[in-house]
């Protein structure tokens, strides 16, 4: 999301932490399609862990932590499912959930109409962002 960086980074300084924090978090409230696409391309699945040893490849294993080894099969079948029905890969803010409550979450929007979906994409993603920057600064 270059953009929501950019706006970030163009906010500095910051008085404190929660000004970064409503800038962050008001930068991401309306992305475009291309800067959704281009966030979830990043994302690797839930379950899956990225082999590369950037720092978002890192973010992503620490959120995930929750995801039991057991549980992979059955978040792979549900992504799939997620991934055909929508087009695009399941984005959560895994971290501090475990695998029965990505699960349960999942499939409660596999019922989502398009419109619901992609704005619980953009919260998702936007809670990750703000998870991540917090951890940056913090």
């Amino acid at each position: 999301m270059p953009r929501w960086v950019d706006e970030v980074v163009a906010g500095r300084p910051y008085a404190d932490t929660e000004l970064l924090f409503k800038q962050g978090h008001d930068s991401a409230l309306a992305l475009t399609d291309d800067e959704l696409a281009q966030a979830l391309s990043r994302h690797p699945r839930i379950g899956e862990r990225p082999d590369a040893e950037d720092a978002e490849a890192r973010h992503s294993r620490a959120e995930q932590s929750g995801v039991r080894a057991e549980d992979v099969d059955r978040l792979r079948a549900a992504n799939a499912a997620y991934e055909a029905r929508f087009g695009h890969v399941f984005l959560i803010r895994a971290a501090g959930r475990s695998s029965e409550e990505i699960l349960a979450e999942l499939e409660r929007r596999l019922a989502n109409d398009d419109a619901a979906e992609r704005e619980e994409t953009v919260t998702a993603l936007r809670d990750i962002a703000l998870l991540r920057l917090e951890k940056v600064v913090g």
